[in-house]
């Protein structure tokens, strides 16, 4: 008599194989279409692609600046007086890089950084920016600050990748401005901005119009020099003072004649 092995396939009255219910089942399952067989499995790896692709995304958002440097403006060496007793310039000269209106939020490309002219927003108050003191945490752009700059201000940049993020350098460049200088020509007390700026070579750096002062350390009387020696001369002049060749016409001394008699008062008359 035969043995039953277990597990085998039970056999009919004909002697026939007989399909078991496992074999059967296993049928279906493999007749229904591909997408309803892998519903779920494909639903979860969409849904991990989708939140893949959104986080990507906003990562790059997120850490992708709105400006870049094309160079990094390296200091050149302190220029020598003039003969004839004329001061030595302050800082270095910069290559004009034009004054062109950009559309808020549109990046900008410079050619060299810390620029000191260039493309910039002309949309208040993202450019000119607030006249103030900028903590190492708040951000700032070079397309608002250049703004600044065309009127003739002065902005002062510390670095701190570069080191100039002290205490003790951070509460002398606030106490700097907290006196509020005004304006060497137009005598405007809200032209200078303090705020940070890490694309540079040194840890500090003055930026007028077309000029850059650097320190490796920080000089407060230096920025007083430099904002004293170039500021208020932006390409958009704030006042007549700041016009190039502009003089004001001498007053008539008391023994020169006036132009004009002045206007005789008016008298009492009677009638006739």
């Amino acid at each position: 008599m035969a043995k039953r092995v277990q597990g085998s396939t039970s056999s009919g009255p004909t002697g026939t194989p007989r399909a078991g219910r496992r074999e059967h089942d296993r049928t279906l399952e493999d007749r229904r279409p591909f997408l309803e067989r892998f519903r779920t499995p494909l639903v979860v790896v969409g849904a991990l692609a989708i939140v893949t692709i959104v986080g990507g995304f906003l990562f790059i958002q997120t850490t992708s600046k709105a400006y870049a440097c094309s160079t990094i403006l390296l200091p050149e060496p302190a220029a020598s007086a003039v003969a004839g007793g004329t001061p030595a310039p302050l800082g270095q000269p910069a290559d004009d890089l034009g004054r062109q209106h950009v559309t808020r939020g549109q990046s900008v490309t410079y050619t060299y950084c810390p620029p000191s002219s260039g493309s910039h927003y002309n949309d208040l108050p993202d450019g000119p920016i607030p006249s103030r003191f900028y903590g190492k945490d708040e951000q700032t752009l070079p397309q608002g600050w250049v703004h600044n700059l065309e009127h003739g201000g002065m902005v002062v940049l510390y670095s701190c990748t570069k080191s100039g993020c002290s205490d003790t350098d951070l509460a002398a460049l606030r106490a700097y401005f907290g006196g509020r200088p005004e304006s060497p020509l137009c005598a405007l007390p809200d032209t200078l901005v303090v705020t940070r700026f890490d694309d540079m070579a040194e840890p500090f750096a003055a930026v007028v119009w077309d000029r850059v002062l650097y320190q490796p350390t920080l000089d407060v009387a230096g920025l007083r020099a430099f904002w004293d020696r170039y500021a208020d001369r932006g390409p958009e002049p704030q006042c007549r003072e700041a016009v190039p060749g502009y003089s004001p016409s001498p007053a008539p001394s008391a023994s020169q004649p006036s132009a004009s008699p002045p206007a005789a008062s008016p008298s009492a008359s009677t009638a006739p």
